[in-house]
């Protein structure tokens, strides 16, 4: 399919905001006190990714005046769904932080409200494609769980570094739980992608019911001009470069970042490590979100 440069941004950008956001609700848990620079970052920056992410995927729509009307579907539609569980965790997050910042009052039942509402908000987005029954590539339960663990993962690693620049070191712990996370996330990736090849794809054969009786052919095109369904599902990127750009993503998505994550630990430099550890996962982030689209053949693709 034809990958949506404003999806691509907000999916990767609110995920790693939201991420960022579950983090610091559960760290309403553990840490009694942290300084107010410290949280205006942390917060500051997980509201901005969220926010900006959000907004950017006004523009994929024909009419972003009307983005207001998708609220009103969340019975049938995970985009509703998606767009409702956002605006609620925001609202919890904003009070959360409000409480934390002026009055020192880390709760730890809205920590948790707000951790809950943001994976919850991630899982809707993977869900939108993942119910798509016509995209084989994305009508797999792996699809949602991708999507929550690399927002952990980004989370986790902006988190890392967001604490690297108060208290003056990575430390073993934060960083051990990020460089897992980012191992879990990508290993589960691959095996996504690794069913996906496996995966049989709709053929003329099988669309038409006629693949028994020989191999089924196109007679003539449906028509001689180009058409939204082309423009939008007729993308196409061959299995050699998508090989190339599977390896991309895993180096500036876990490789480099681990590496690192992992130098940043003894060093002194150790913010501007993960700053570029940070920066080379999101790199990464925005390769694999791209295949995400690039890579799926809607079932209508076979009619042309």
């Amino acid at each position: 399919m034809h990958p949506a440069y404003s999806v691509i941004f907000f999916t990767v950008a609110s995920g790693a905001g939201l991420g960022l956001m579950a983090f610091m609700g559960l760290g309403a848990l553990r840490f009694e006190a942290l300084p107010v620079p410290f949280l205006l970052t942390a917060f500051g920056l997980a509201f901005a990714l969220t926010v900006g992410g959000l907004l950017s995927s006004t523009a994929h729509l024909g009419r972003p005046e009307r983005a207001w009307r998708a609220f009103s579907q969340w019975r049938s539609s995970w985009l509703s769904r998606e767009g409702v569980l956002s605006v609620i965790a925001l609202a919890v997050a904003a009070v959360f932080a409000g409480l934390w910042l002026f009055l020192g009052l880390s709760s730890a039942i809205l920590g948790i409200a707000t951790a809950v509402l943001a994976m919850l908000t991630v899982w809707a987005t993977g869900m939108i494609y993942a119910q798509i029954k016509a995209v084989d590539l994305w009508y797999r339960w792996l699809t949602p769980v991708c999507y929550l663990l690399f927002s952990i993962a980004g989370g986790m690693v902006l988190f890392l570094l967001v604490h690297a620049v108060y208290s003056g070191a990575a430390g073993w712990e934060l960083s051990a739980v990020a460089m897992v996370a980012l191992v879990v996330a990508w290993a589960v990736k691959m095996y996504w992608w690794a069913g996906g090849d496996r995966a049989p794809t709709s053929t003329p054969g099988t669309a038409t019911g006629l693949g028994h009786l020989g191999k089924v052919r196109l007679l003539e095109r449906p028509h001689t001009g180009s058409n939204y369904l082309l423009d939008e599902m007729g993308y196409k990127i061959g299995r050699k470069h998508a090989r190339k750009l599977r390896i991309i993503a895993v180096g500036l998505g876990a490789v480099l970042p681990i590496l690192l994550i992992l130098v940043a630990i003894p060093a002194p430099l150790d913010v501007l490590w993960l700053a570029l550890a940070a920066a080379s996962h999101l790199a990464g982030m925005l390769v694999e979100r791209w295949l995400f689209f690039a890579e799926a053949r809607h079932a209508v693709m076979t009619y042309y």
